[in-house]
């Protein structure tokens, strides 16, 4: 049992969520801007008794569709491990009619010196491994400066004339998705959230994760995304897929698992594991209009019934649905390293609902059912067999 008293620690976290004036920003010397779309440095919380800035882009839709009067919805990106403030992803959101911000969570800018980001003079903290600078007063741990850096972001991008303040999310990438996920239950003021890989509950993963916090009384008592996902009220997209040898499956659904309301879920097999495979797949965006738009997912779960071997979904869909598949597994142990199976599943409409039913292959061990429309992606919630106990042994981790 974990006995520690983290109280003042939960109560500093909790305090995050008034971070709620736009902090001040400067353009960024010596970065290719234009009118609508600025490189900038706003301020960050004092680390060590210093001042820090936060680099970021931040762009703004050259020709709002359908918004030539009235403001724009905006989101707050946060780049993974070896990621910075990109500006290629503000673009893409740009494009979608969506004002965007970037930003770079350990002090550096989006030019790279040999292999490396560059740090700029008024940098915090870098990440330390895996929550590694958990010996820290919590006020100078990275994830604190970078849980602090998304919420003021947020407060910067809703503070501008152009946009509307009630419609501002925030998508977060590996590393930014387990930012993500943390913020998500501090900062009730997103419209919507769009966790891609990272995740919380990574105690008891059967990887890296699980190696580095299966001791660590902080994470499990005061980091651990979970410990805050009830909260968590607006729509969510769990956005992965079942080989991410990071985050696994049934990490990530035990965090959906515990959130109110109905968070959708997409998991692509073969998507890959990085920045490119998510912002250039039309499932964010989708999802985001679809919340702003009619305040809801296009495409929800209704229910799940296992009987005899046949797995059977509903699902609520504003698209037409236009085939399903099954995606199953016999193997057991980490999720990322075991071989995944897809096979055809039916699918019937039903007046405003749709069915989508597949016999689950002897000795299946973990499923789920995916649903497509318009090259758009819906996964059934992630389904796990409990193994007996000679079964329980992990398949051995990919390199």
């Amino acid at each position: 049992a974990l006995a520690g008293d983290f109280s003042n620690e939960l109560s500093a976290i909790e305090a995050l969520a008034d971070l709620t004036t736009a902090p001040a920003s400067t353009s960024a010397e010596g970065f290719d801007s234009t009118d609508q779309l600025k490189a900038i440095y706003f301020n960050g919380l004092d680390w060590k008794g210093k001042p820090t800035k936060v680099f970021a882009w931040l762009g703004l839709p050259e020709n709002p569709k359908g918004r030539s009067r009235g403001k724009v919805p905006g989101v707050v990106l946060v780049h993974g491990g070896g990621g910075s403030a990109f500006k290629l992803w503000v673009q893409k959101w740009n494009e979608k009619g969506y004002a965007a911000i970037s930003i770079a969570v350990e002090g550096q800018t989006d030019k790279k010196q040999g292999d490396a980001w560059q740090s700029h003079p008024w940098a915090g903290p870098k990440r330390s491994g895996i929550y590694g600078d958990s010996a820290e007063p919590l006020k100078d741990q990275w994830m604190y400066h970078a849980v602090a850096d998304a919420i003021l972001a947020n407060s910067l991008l809703r503070s501008l004339p152009e946009v509307d303040a009630a419609k501002v999310g925030i998508m977060g990438i590996s590393w930014g998705g387990v930012i993500t996920s943390t913020v998500m239950g501090i900062d009730g003021r997103f419209a919507f959230a769009i966790p891609v890989y990272g995740c919380g509950n990574l105690a008891t993963a059967a990887n890296q994760y699980g190696r580095s916090l299966g001791s660590s009384e902080l994470y499990q008592q005061v980091w651990d995304p979970m410990l805050r996902l009830k909260q968590a009220k607006m729509p969510t997209l769990w956005f992965s897929w079942p080989q991410d040898q990071h985050f696994p499956m049934d990490k990530l659904a035990a965090c959906y698992a515990s959130m109110p309301g109905d968070p959708m879920v997409s998991l692509i097999p073969g998507m890959g594991h990085g920045h490119g495979p998510p912002w250039n797949k039309p499932d964010s965006y989708a999802f985001a209009d679809s919340v702003l738009q009619t305040g809801k997912p296009w495409c929800k779960q209704i229910d799940d019934v296992l009987e005899n071997d046949v797995f059977t979904v509903s699902f609520a869909s504003s698209k037409p649905l236009v085939d399903a598949e099954l995606i199953s597994t016999t193997e057991t142990g980490f999720t990322g390293s075991r071989n995944w199976i897809e096979s055809p599943a039916e699918l019937k409409s039903t007046g405003d609902s749709w069915k989508a039913s597949a016999t689950l292959p002897a000795n299946t061990t973990a499923w789920f059912i995916n649903v497509h429309a318009d090259g758009l992606t819906v996964s059934s919630k992630f389904q796990e067999k409990k193994p007996s106990p000679s079964d329980a042994l992990p398949a051995k981790e990919k390199p």
